[in-house]
């Protein structure tokens, strides 16, 4: 009975203890995310993109039509561009697993889920919401950031399509590296305007 009790309140310490670290270490991160306010952007950043990414994957992909209205808008805005260049076009829309642009002559390019650029719209507005920085500014360096992001993406299926007429042996290689690096250079611009010249730091700087 006395070793039963024993060990009763021992596991009732080990539970204490436990629960004390636990509290203190909840604390010290607490503390530090309220001091350090880069910790506290990348923490914050990082938990709103990873929950708007698994919404992306498990619910706007899933069941709603967001993802091919993006892709139809795409694909439409590029045909439009091509034949003002003059050039003769076909596309591939509706329900096809396989929805794609390009110039009579040529194979076309698939445009894909990756290609809608959605999560790059994530990617870009979490810095900027995450980022100290006044709301009126954030109202309207969003949108516009986003927009310009989707014409970007609009002049890449653009250049891929020309690619695939004229130079379709580099059509891979610029698809996977070149462009990729050209729109991801152009978020970090923008990121570097906003921390610049609209964030807090920014417009304390210049004071």
């Amino acid at each position: 009975m006395a070793l039963k009790n024993y060990t009763i309140r021992r596991k009732k310490t080990q539970i204490c203890l436990n629960t004390t670290l636990g509290r203190y270490l909840y604390t010290i991160m607490l503390t530090a995310l309220k001091q350090n306010r880069f910790l506290k952007f990348l923490v914050t950043s990082s938990l709103i993109y990873i929950g708007l990414y698994l919404f992306y994957e498990f619910i706007i992909k899933r069941y709603t039509g967001i993802d091919r209205a993006f892709i139809r808008l795409i694909i439409n805005s590029s045909d439009v561009v091509l034949q003002g260049f003059g050039y003769d076009t076909f596309k591939r829309l509706g329900d096809t697993d396989y929805p794609g642009i390009g110039i009579d002559g040529s194979t076309g390019v698939w445009v894909g889920a990756s290609c809608n650029a959605l999560t790059l719209f994530f990617l870009f507005a979490v810095f900027v919401f995450a980022y100290p920085g006044h709301q009126k500014n954030k109202i309207w360096f969003i949108p516009i950031g986003i927009i310009t992001i989707h014409i970007l993406n609009i002049f890449r299926v653009v250049a891929l399509a020309l690619l695939s007429l004229y130079k379709p042996e580099y059509l891979e290689f610029n698809h996977t590296y070149t462009f990729t690096f050209i729109v991801y250079c152009y978020i970090f611009l923008l990121w570097m305007i906003w921390v610049n010249k609209y964030s807090i730091r920014g417009t304390d700087a210049k004071k």
